[in-house]
């Protein structure tokens, strides 16, 4: 039954007893680090990449309406092209 008492036999955990807040310390900032890196810049594995960047032709259609270079017309005209070839366009068939 001693030894229940007094489990560490000379007063104290010795320095052994930092490793266990280190190692907390380590997994806490490594979640924050992976968070920081995958999901907070909307970069997790669940999200569909299309590759264009801020070069993708809607961004594109949108900046060249926005400096004046096509008219509403045209910007509706190649708007309505480019949500039915990336498939935001409903067609009348079945898929």
């Amino acid at each position: 039954m001693d030894i229940l008492a007094h489990p560490w036999h000379d007063g104290g955990p010795g320095p052994w007893i930092l490793l266990f807040p280190l190692i907390w310390a380590l997994v806490i900032a490594g979640f924050f680090f992976l968070m920081r890196r995958t999901v907070w810049r909307g970069r997790g594995p669940w999200q569909r990449r299309q590759g264009y960047g801020e070069q993708s032709p809607l961004s594109v259609l949108g900046r060249r309406f926005a400096a004046g270079e096509i008219d509403e017309d045209e910007y509706w005209r190649r708007l309505s092209v480019l949500n039915e070839e990336f498939g935001q366009g409903t067609k009348g068939g079945a898929a």
